[in-house]
């Protein structure tokens, strides 16, 4: 992709309203809009990203066993009247009445709508368990929406839904999206911790929080360090080693500031382990039993022909608050630090001198064979001074910088700078590419 043919609106300046880091470098590198408070235009660079994040996200769900389906963002007002939640969700929900009268509302979960497609199709206990999810955009009426796409009022989630037979059934299908979600947050370069957390309006018994540490995080947070460095559990998991990752993760302490008790953090941890930090939500999962199912009648007929209720759970993550989750967690002065997995770019080729036919042709050179080696590039190829093309480099965080000059044409060599840590190396087009492809 050549720079003087993409959409990158980059700002010198944040505007004064971005309070926080994500926000402010999103809106500098030129990734989103707002259009209305709350609700954000994701133009090029930032759709890239929200894509690599997606596409993560879904992976890891399918091999956890989930089954994609795309739900509307409009809902049906009786549906929630039949769960009882239409008139206790509160303001926060989005009614709408349409030409004829019916009420609507735009989605903020769920819950009901999947019941719904289920028992309409699902009536024998050989059909279950089923795991069903869906990537939609979801609308909350925050009342101070805040903070860039962290606290927005439209926002892109995952929510999976798990049906099972028994509670047992079910907390194994609970168990099996908490080590998934481990996965997916290790893919996209987090370190996040699963903290039991308040099921709230979603209902329900069992409920964790999956936090991500960052400096400029939302909230405090107290855990075990042990757990901030525990590796992913991975895939095809039994059951006996979902059972073992839970509860060597739910042993360790492990609190947001709204569930924290200072005396059992003390007994529980080891002082050296004691970490006080902040951190960010990123994902939820509840295991709720029949609290749908039994008033909206979900019932399978069972081993014995007898109907029964199922038992159900909602794992939700916060796709499009991830993007602003991984900014607060990897920046510096210069700007963001993608991890590799979700860069808009793998790397960066900078044309030094764009009026030199020389430096150009080694730039298309370079861009075509890292093209040729399945890398996605960025060519910068515009007249802007180097500083300012070092500087679009370093603000928009494309993982590595490949630079192309009259000098170093010259000399045989090209520069290859690291984003992550600034390593600049001299060396030959084809070392450089042998780096990049390792």
């Amino acid at each position: 992709m050549r720079l003087s043919r993409y959409f990158l609106p980059i700002l010198k300046e944040a505007p004064s309203d971005a309070q926080i880091v994500s926000h402010q470098l999103m809106l500098r590198a030129g990734m989103i809009k707002q259009e209305a408070a709350g609700i954000y235009a994701w133009l090029p660079l930032g759709l890239r990203v929200l894509r690599k994040i997606e596409n993560i996200v879904r992976e890891e769900q399918t091999k956890a066993g989930a089954v994609e389906l795309l739900m509307p963002t409009l809902q049906l007002a009786d549906l929630w009247r039949e769960s009882g939640r239409y008139d206790a969700y509160g303001p926060e929900m989005l009614r709408i009445t349409d030409r004829h009268e019916r009420e609507l509302l735009y989605g903020p979960t769920n819950e009901e709508m999947i019941t719904d497609i289920f028992r309409g199709f699902v009536k024998s206990y050989k059909s279950l368990p089923l795991n069903l999810f869906h990537i939609q955009w979801k609308f909350r009426d925050e009342r101070r929406p805040r903070f860039g796409v962290m606290r927005g009022r439209e926002f892109l989630m995952k929510d999976a839904y798990s049906f099972d037979l028994d509670e047992a059934s079910a907390r194994i299908a609970y168990k099996r999206m908490f080590a998934a979600y481990l996965n997916t947050f290790a893919r996209l370069g987090l370190k996040a911790v699963p903290m039991r957390a308040d099921t709230g309006p979603i209902g329900g018994d069992l409920s964790h929080e999956f936090i991500v540490l960052a400096e400029t995080g939302e909230s405090e947070v107290f855990c075990d360090r042990k757990l901030v460095e525990m590796a992913a559990p991975g895939h095809n998991l039994s059951v006996e080693q979902l059972e073992g990752v839970f509860n060597e993760r739910t042993a360790l302490y492990a609190a947001t500031e709204e569930m924290h008790d200072a005396a059992q953090f003390e007994a529980q941890t080891a002082e050296g382990d004691r970490l006080s930090a902040r951190g960010i939500e990123v994902g939820h999962i509840f295991y709720f039993g029949t609290k749908y199912s039994v008033p909206m009648k979900a019932k399978v007929a069972g081993p014995d022909g007898q109907d029964t209720e199922v038992h159900m759970g909602s794992y939700g993550v916060g796709v499009s608050r991830l993007l602003g989750a991984i900014i607060e967690a990897s920046h510096d002065d210069g700007g963001i630090i993608w991890p590799d997995s979700v860069a808009p770019f793998d790397v960066v080729v900078i044309n030094l001198r764009a009026s030199d036919e020389a430096v150009s042709a080694a730039c298309e050179d370079a861009v075509a064979r890292l093209e040729a080696l399945g890398k996605d590039v960025l060519y910068d190829d515009t007249d802007e001074r180097p500083g300012g093309k070092f500087a679009t480099a370093d603000l928009i965080g494309v993982p590595w910088q490949l630079t192309i000059g009259p000098k170093g044409l010259a000399d045989g060599v090209v520069e290859l700078k690291r984003r992550a840590t600034g390593e600049k190396q001299s060396l030959s087009l084809d070392a450089a590419l042998e780096l990049l492809t390792k």
